[in-house]
């Protein structure tokens, strides 16, 4: 396990998220790419989150991130693409209209990102469910 801790925690969670534009429209190149991984990369910094990996298509987001447990996945996705879309917008006035400043889709995917399969956690909570019995039966 990594060395990520919080006072009495020590975690590894790590997800692979994906976004897009508002209408999936294809604006994220050039100068403006730029800018957005730096935007990107100052928010999650303000949130303690690490970009593991990341890559930037014209029209869509990859983000392999590292997110502490005590921050929720969609609260962390509403801060990143909300204060985004503001910082955006700051930098490139004329890619919306003083009423929409709408620059991000509403949805999102995200999946877990992990090194233990659901057959190695089944066994080891079988382990520990017979462990449990026979400290009981040794105890009795």
């Amino acid at each position: 396990m990594d060395d990520l801790s919080l006072s009495h925690t020590k975690w590894k969670c790590q997800y692979h998220i994906v976004f897009i534009p508002k209408y999936r429209r294809k604006t994220m190149y050039g100068r403006v790419k730029k800018d957005i991984r730096e935007i990107l990369k100052i928010l999650c910094g303000y949130k303690k989150v690490e970009i593991i990996e990341g890559a930037m298509c014209a029209d869509h987001v990859h983000l392999c991130v590292s997110i502490p447990p005590k921050i929720g996945v969609s609260e962390f996705m509403g801060y990143l693409k909300g204060k985004s879309a503001l910082m955006i917008f700051d930098r490139y006035p004329d890619m919306g209209s003083r009423f929409n400043r709408h620059f991000w889709a509403r949805g999102y995917c995200v999946a877990t990102v992990g090194n233990i399969t659901e057959e190695v956690i089944k066994k080891y909570i079988a382990e520990q469910e017979a462990a449990g019995r026979n400290e009981d039966r040794a105890r009795s």
